[in-house]
């Protein structure tokens, strides 16, 4: 039995706390729609705003259906690269608002234009339609942006990023880089912190089971790479990848298999477990110590990766 009392520290039991009053744990039982307004309504009362110097303009993308999207710019000179940025949220919750502070910080402190797709959720719309919307926001923005593109996403976010990589290898306008921040890649749930973080505060192994089943209609779809980017038998000529994880996390694992399957064929690829962190732990960036300092190695981790440089 993991005892979380010893690995999780005062500051982030106050925001695991802070979360279970607004977001409870057993919110799967909850309807979708409940699930969607205390979700809304936490992602507003954590919202730290948007920085002074970050203007963020509401659009989409013209496709067969319009995708919604948010750019966030700073006035400084051309940057080096774009991010496109990926949301979190179980493929069920989530949008342009529930991460719009987080996405105009990246803007803000790395100065390059973030992107955010609000690509389509479940249960209305069953996969692949996610992975088909971030796809089409990617062609997107090789079609109207010179820079580089770099990819990057949370949670469910960090899935859909990991699919696209994988899914543009032979595209003339590849990714630059990923980073994936506490990602479901879909890796061996018979091992690793999918065992050992199984009822871990924050997300447990049953709400992955809830939303994957939720996904995909309850379709059995082992092996789909779109779904599962660890079941590709190929990671040669990925962009690099940087994954950022939580130790307390059911889906850790998955950042440190992810890596090491990338080494593996010869690329480029640096995992790094934060220690004593939970799932969804960017909304506390704010108010703990741990968050704080995890948020900037990920702001680095844009900054080089956007810039074409390896640090690790």
């Amino acid at each position: 039995m993991t005892d979380y009392k010893k690995l999780i520290d005062a500051e982030t039991w106050a925001f695991i706390e802070r979360t279970n009053s607004y977001y409870p744990p057993d919110a799967i039982d909850y309807t979708i729609d409940q699930q969607r307004d205390i979700y809304d309504r936490m992602c507003r009362e954590f919202s730290a705003g948007r920085p002074d110097n970050v203007t963020a303009e509401t659009t989409a993308i013209a496709t067969s259906h319009p995708i919604p999207i948010r750019i966030y710019r700073t006035p400084a000179p051309e940057a080096a690269a774009m991010v496109l940025y990926f949301h979190g949220g179980g493929f069920i919750l989530g949008g342009l608002d529930s991460h719009d502070d987080l996405c105009a910080e990246l803007c803000s402190r790395t100065g390059y234009e973030v992107v955010s797709v609000d690509y389509r959720l479940a249960p209305e719309h069953l996969h692949p339609a996610g992975f088909d919307d971030a796809i089409s926001a990617f062609e997107w923005a090789a079609t109207s942006y010179k820079r580089p593109i770099l990819l990057c996403g949370d949670s469910a976010g960090g899935n859909l990023a990991a699919a696209v990589s994988h899914a543009t290898r032979g595209h003339a306008r590849r990714p630059i880089g990923q980073v994936l921040i506490y990602p479901g890649l879909g890796g061996d749930r018979s091992q690793g912190s999918y065992v050992t973080h199984a009822e871990a505060p924050m997300l447990t192994v049953r709400d992955l089971d809830f939303y994957t089943n939720i996904r995909t209609g309850g379709e059995d779809r082992t092996g789909d790479l779109t779904l599962s980017p660890l079941a590709d038998a190929d990671f040669a000529n990925l962009p690099p990848t940087v994954l950022i994880t939580a130790q307390c996390d059911p889906l850790s694992s998955d950042g440190e298999a992810y890596r090491d399957r990338v080494v593996a064929a010869e690329g480029y690829a640096y995992w790094f477990e934060e220690p004593g962190l939970v799932h969804s732990y960017l909304r506390a960036r704010h108010t703990v110590g741990r968050a704080r300092s995890s948020f900037t190695r990920i702001v680095d981790a844009v900054s080089a990766l956007g810039r074409g440089e390896w640090i690790w």
